[in-house]
């Protein structure tokens, strides 16, 4: 996502950015998009943007006054909470090499995070802006924001933080943007919180789904009469294997370890969902006992290149563990093999070879052996 803050402020502001990957530090001076994502591959093509890209820190922080860090924060299960190494590495390179900037952190963290690292490393200038960006979409996200959040260390932080708001204000498309400051703790705990809300309302559809499943009912007709109420809406509802990608699994795990001297009921059983309605998906398609289970894409959704944590291959690891052969249909892997299991190119070879097809998202392409294919897309629809 740190591509899309880049392209976004690049339009009105000098922007550097610093990448450990020479080769997309290539693509973007040649001003290509690394990612697939329209808006962006749009903007570095056609806007005439103040950007460079460099895998030089010295370079890239030299007389800077802003450094924004948008780096992964993965969850290390073993730690129970956040890696934030690559947050410090870069705060590190700041303090060496323009230690007069501010620092905005745009990375996901644990919730109080910036206050200690703020007191660790004596910095006077540090704010947290959560990131609202869907998959595929983070440049248009940027460019319409739901809200811009700044979070403040310190309270005489305020002249700065409207400033930081103004820089991502004036570079939107969209006009009427809400602004909220507050504390960096609690806009930490605004990122955690909306993820967890998300994903509850995935998980609670997908358990609708299940009930439905199990007792010959019509999920769409149920999702429907539900959603036509306002309070609820037509949105987020279509059900899936689960809610995967980058963020949501991690931000859950997160904000339900920082909920460890917190009584709860409601976070836990929303990570604890997801696990389940993976087991259940597994279970319905072991009963058909198929030998060979094909899994139509690893990606999160359509037009994705992302594998990350995709719903899909907990159920293919579930399958796996039971004996059942499983092939892989992934254009975009240039590997022969996923998990010791073969990858096909070749669309129809791949469905002749499936006994079972299983998709978290339907493709017309799979219409010819609809027989065949197992999914839970009920509105065709991310």
């Amino acid at each position: 996502m740190g591509l899309s803050n880049a392209v976004l402020l690049a339009q009105k502001y000098d922007v550097t950015l610093l990448d450990i990957d020479a080769g997309r530090v290539e693509m973007i001076n040649a001003k290509k998009s690394p990612l697939r994502e329209e808006e962006l591959t749009r903007f570095l093509a056609e806007k005439p943007l103040k950007l460079s890209a460099t895998t030089n820190a010295e370079d890239a922080l030299a007389d800077t006054e802003l450094v924004i860090i948008a780096t992964p924060t993965n969850y290390d299960p073993k730690m129970n909470f956040f890696d934030t190494s690559s947050v410090e590495s870069v705060i590190d390179s700041v303090k060496r090499f323009a230690p007069g900037a501010a620092i905005v952190i745009r990375s996901t963290l644990p919730v109080g995070y910036c206050a200690k690292a703020a007191e660790q490393f004596g910095l006077k200038k540090l704010f947290f802006m959560p990131e609202f960006l869907r998959e595929g979409s983070a440049m248009y996200d940027n460019l319409h924001p739901s809200r811009i959040i700044v979070g403040k260390t310190l309270d005489e932080q305020q002249e700065i933080a409207e400033k930081l708001a103004y820089m991502y204000k004036s570079c939107a498309e969209k006009e009427d943007i809400s602004i909220l400051y507050s504390s960096s703790t609690e806009a930490e705990s605004v990122k955690l919180f909306a993820n967890t809300f998300l994903a509850l309302r995935v998980s609670f559809f997908n358990e609708l789904d299940s009930f439905a499943e199990i007792n010959g009912l019509d999920t769409g007709k149920i999702i429907k009469g539900v959603c036509l109420d306002p309070r609820i809406g037509d949105y987020y509802n279509n059900p899936s294997f689960g809610y995967g990608g980058y963020c949501l699994p991690k931000d859950t795990k997160q904000l339900l370890a920082n909920y460890y001297n917190v009584p709860n009921n409601i976070i836990a059983a929303i990570v604890n969902a997801n696990t389940t309605r993976k087991d259940f998906i597994a279970e319905q398609i072991l009963a058909k006992n198929p030998k060979t289970v094909g899994i139509y894409r690893l990606t999160m959704k359509a037009d994705s290149d992302n594998f990350r944590q995709s719903a899909i291959q907990g159920i293919m690891k579930r399958i796996k563990a039971k004996g059942v052969e499983i092939i892989i249909y992934e254009p975009q892997m240039k590997e022969e093999t996923f998990f010791n299991s073969k990858i096909y190119r070749d669309i129809e070879k791949f469905k002749s070879a499936s006994d079972v097809i299983i998709a978290n998202r339907s493709d017309t392409v799979l219409d010819e052996v609809k027989h065949k294919v197992y999914t839970r897309d009920i509105f065709e629809r991310d």
